[in-house]
């Protein structure tokens, strides 16, 4: 059997290669430069999979991956995978806490460590950087700084030595990260999945925000996400990314999508795969499938 080839939002010590590493972890992984660069990857043979950032715990969504799933076709999410973010302070060996006085990293990154930043170097400046691995690397390759922030595992890549561990403010601080593939049949149903779709209001008039949640709310499917983006043709024009819990197979799922796609033909399936985090998808009400083929049984009695 071929070795699986994962594309990754590289360079090497991201968040993103420690996902990667979940999906196999005997995968040839590919690090790329952008979240559109992995899945170019994947549709011009590259690559098997795709691995991307889709939403932080604490940021949000991930804008770059949600409009790039809204605008190219052709690809599917196979699965999430939860990483947690921890940030640890490095620099080159022999250097001491005191003597730092800049520190390169993520503006993200930097953002979430900024209170120990003040305590423990007070007067620093923050040099931005792509990514903290891309820090990691700049440093390595003798970039003017005293110091990087970047996830554990970049220390022991770029040869740095770590001064302060999980310096984070959050320490429960979590990154989703999706598995993207061509387009193809959804994963089976587990009975712990969720699904993904792209919906695009049809017009703009009072009420239509209300119309399309309702076609959520009337079979008991519960929203994990809701993010809305603007489509950039003109103002006042949003697509909606949401993740709905369930499966394709469910019949509140299969219900919901017929009823977002007579509401909004520009409706893009995403993919239906299972949960990271293993809690069950339930819908409220008489929505589980037996209600569903019990009311269809009733309906085809009359017709006959």
């Amino acid at each position: 059997m071929a070795q699986l080839k994962i594309a990754y939002l590289g360079p090497a010590g991201t968040f993103t290669e420690m996902a990667a590493g979940q999906v196999a972890s005997a995968a040839e992984l590919l690090p790329v430069a952008s979240v559109t660069a992995a899945i170019d990857a994947v549709l011009e043979g590259r690559a098997d999979r795709a691995v991307v950032p889709i939403e932080n715990s604490i940021e949000g969504g991930v804008s770059a991956t949600s409009d790039a799933l809204a605008v190219i076709g052709g690809v599917q999410i196979y699965g999430e995978y939860l990483v947690p973010v921890r940030f640890d302070l490095m620099a080159k060996p022999g250097t001491k806490l005191e003597t730092i006085s800049s520190v390169l990293t993520h503006p993200v990154a930097y953002a979430q460590s900024r209170k120990w930043l003040e305590a423990k170097l007070s007067g620093h400046t923050h040099i931005p950087a792509a990514s903290t691995a891309a820090a990691a690397k700049a440093m390595a390759d003798g970039a003017d700084c005293d110091a990087v922030i970047a996830a554990t595992g970049a220390a022991e890549i770029y040869g740095l030595e770590i001064l302060a561990s999980d310096i984070g403010e959050n320490k429960e601080a979590q990154t989703r990260f999706i598995e993207i593939g061509r387009s193809g049949k959804p994963q089976p149903k587990t009975g712990h999945d969720k699904t993904s779709v792209i919906v695009e209001l049809p017009d703009d008039r009072p009420g239509g925000l209300l119309e399309m949640l309702e076609q959520f709310a009337a079979r008991g499917v519960n929203l994990s996400r809701l993010e809305s983006r603007p489509i950039g043709d003109r103002f006042g024009r949003y697509r909606f990314n949401i993740d709905a819990e369930g499966h394709l197979d469910d019949e509140a799922i299969a219900e919901t999508l017929m009823g977002l796609h007579r509401f909004s033909p520009k409706l893009i399936f995403l993919g239906s795969y299972a949960r990271a985090d293993k809690a069950e998808s339930n819908h409220q009400g008489n929505n589980a499938d037996g209600a569903y083929q019990s009311a269809k049984k009733w309906l085809n009695d009359l017709r006959s």
